[in-house]
């Protein structure tokens, strides 16, 4: 299973906040066998968004989009995946029911804060979701993603979307294994190994080195355990390896 990973924020492109979603999101695919093909971070610009999730769509089995949920006029994730699917924003009213109930909790527990900032919503707005999409709700969160045809809308907020993807995690799987041999060989001295290894083995394999005196790592994946197995038992032969 091959996913595109679109996370949306003007405030990521500034640096403002860091895109941990986008790491913890590839690993928990690649934990369950499915492969993280593409991650991008784009601005609060509806056509952008669209125009990326229409062409992923179509491209990879499965994007994830997180980010752009809420009630402010930044949040624009939700209008811009309905247009890039060519669907209409539909009301659901169990979506709505849900959100007032929030409303009404967060009034009851908080109330200086309701009383101070007028806390007025459009429950419509809220609920608002692509046509035929599946809600996606959880106590984390105040706005709903949702999941429709092979896209998947999350919050921003790191602790909302992983309570969010815990509601369609086994949506995402496939064959993909990994094993990690570690080396204290420099990368430069690995070149030879690895450029043969993928002429040898239908396998992938990167290097990832590290600075100063700790050693690096070379990870070899494939769908074919028995491939996988087979290139690191020679890769073993091949360069210096430091058994953990």
């Amino acid at each position: 299973m091959e996913v595109a990973i679109l996370t949306v924020g003007d405030e990521i492109l500034s640096g403002d906040t860091e895109n941990t979603n986008a790491t913890w999101l590839a690993r928990q695919l690649r934990d369950r066998g499915a492969t993280a093909r593409r991650i991008l971070t784009v601005p609060d610009d509806e056509e952008t968004i669209a125009d990326y999730v229409r062409e992923w769509s179509e491209a990879f089995d499965a994007v994830v989009v997180t980010g752009g949920l809420g009630g402010t006029p930044d949040d624009v994730t939700i209008e811009a995946v309905a247009d890039a699917l060519d669907r209409d924003l539909v009301v659901q009213e169990s979506v709505r029911e849900t959100i007032a109930e929030k409303a009404r909790q967060f009034r009851e527990d908080n109330p200086d804060l309701a009383e101070d900032y007028a806390f007025d919503i459009d429950l419509d707005a809220q609920a608002a979701l692509p046509a035929g999409a599946e809600p996606l709700i959880t106590d984390a969160s105040f706005a709903p993603g949702c999941a429709v045809e092979n896209v998947y809308v999350f919050p921003g907020f790191p602790e909302e979307l992983r309570a969010m993807f815990a509601l369609v995690a086994e949506d995402f799987g496939g064959d993909a294994i990994s094993e990690t041999l570690t080396t204290p060989a420099p990368e430069g001295a690995l070149y030879a190994a690895l450029e043969d290894i993928r002429g040898r083995f239908d396998v992938t394999v990167g290097s990832y080195p590290v600075k100063g005196r700790d050693p690096g790592r070379v990870k070899v994946t494939g769908t074919d355990s028995e491939a996988v197995e087979a290139a690191v038992a020679w890769l073993r032969d091949e360069i210096e390896v430091v058994d953990d």
